[in-house]
């Protein structure tokens, strides 16, 4: 559905060389012959308190992974916010500070901003819109439309914590153990990448629609069948029941700090090493490859040695996220 909406009738109405990359955000050059990334995200989590994470902090590592994913090492940030009459003041403090200690964690400053607030049952709370300009320091053009036949997937870590962690606060839901989102910054893990000297094709990072809309953006916009292998997708324990238990596919569920990397089979040792010198990828596996151009479809090679086609939901499965 979202999909649709920003295909349809979004991006038409402003249809311009930088939108028409498709990507985590617009690079461009501002002048001296140097790149900048330049993106902006909303966030309207509910709960806005959750395990593993808050609005404050979502809202700055969702838009510096956006930088990253171009490419780009994060350098500022704009905060937008939306209050609702009634909240509560330590509630606001309390975003605020998540916000600028997920700042200095980064290395990125919030130089600018503007409040506004709405009536009481107008709002949830708070809503918070951040943008984010970065510069990029390398001449490699990172876009899906970089990916080839014969490139790998690789994956930073487990999916669907994040949407799952989000739903089980939301309703209430007990499990045997507490499902923490992977909410964190992705910066470090794509400058491991890049100071490894790896050819980067594609960066996605796992956020709405989650590992199957990611792959299947890049199928699309790159003109390339992808396959991926469901031994090698790391699920934990604890996700694999819940979405067993709710009837979801842990590749449509959201997460926040997971990210793939699309580059050459003959860098793939290279990149993996990289990445799992990087605490926020530790665990990075290779999930799949891309195939020849033409049939632009994501397969996914089952356990039970079947192979599917795996699509974009047509639906939103788990409102109110990010």
């Amino acid at each position: 559905m979202m999909h649709r909406l920003l295909g349809d009738v979004i991006l038409p109405a402003f249809e311009n060389e930088f939108l028409n990359q498709n990507h985590d955000g617009a690079v461009m050059e501002l002048g001296g012959g140097v790149r900048h990334a330049f993106t902006t995200d909303s966030y309207v989590v509910k709960p806005r308190f959750f395990s593993g994470g808050d609005i404050g902090c979502l809202a700055v590592y969702g838009t510096v992974n956006d930088l990253a994913m171009c490419g780009a090492r994060p350098l500022y940030l704009s905060a937008g916010l939306i209050l609702e009459e009634g909240l509560p003041m330590e509630e606001l403090e309390a975003v605020l500070a998540s916000m600028r200690a997920a700042a200095d964690r980064v290395g990125v400053s919030i130089v600018t901003g503007d409040t506004k607030v709405v009536d009481r049952g107008h709002g949830d709370g708070v809503f918070v819109n951040t943008a984010g300009i970065g510069v990029i320091e390398h001449r490699q053009t990172i876009s899906p439309k970089a990916v080839r036949e014969g490139d790998v997937i690789l994956l930073s870590g487990d999916i669907g914590r994040h949407g799952i962690a989000i739903l089980a606060e939301r309703e209430g839901l007990e499990f045997e153990s507490s499902i923490v989102s992977d909410c964190a910054p992705l910066h470090g893990v794509v400058q491991a990448l890049l100071d490894s000297g790896v050819e980067l094709h594609c960066l996605r990072d796992l956020t709405r629609g989650g590992l199957a809309s990611s792959l299947k953006e890049i199928a699309v916009d790159s003109g390339c069948e992808v396959t991926v292998r469901e031994s090698d997708l790391p699920v934990t324990d604890d996700v694999r029941g819940a979405c067993e238990l709710l009837g979801l596919d842990p590749m449509h569920v959201a997460n926040e700090g997971t990210m793939i990397a699309v580059v050459p089979e003959a860098d793939a040792e290279k990149a993996l090493a990289a990445m799992r010198g990087v605490p926020e990828s530790a665990d990075s596996v290779l999930i799949g490859t891309v195939g020849g151009t033409g049939s632009r479809k994501v397969l996914l090679e089952s356990t039970l040695g079947t192979t599917r086609i795996v699509d974009m939901l047509a639906g939103e499965q788990l409102p109110r996220i990010c």
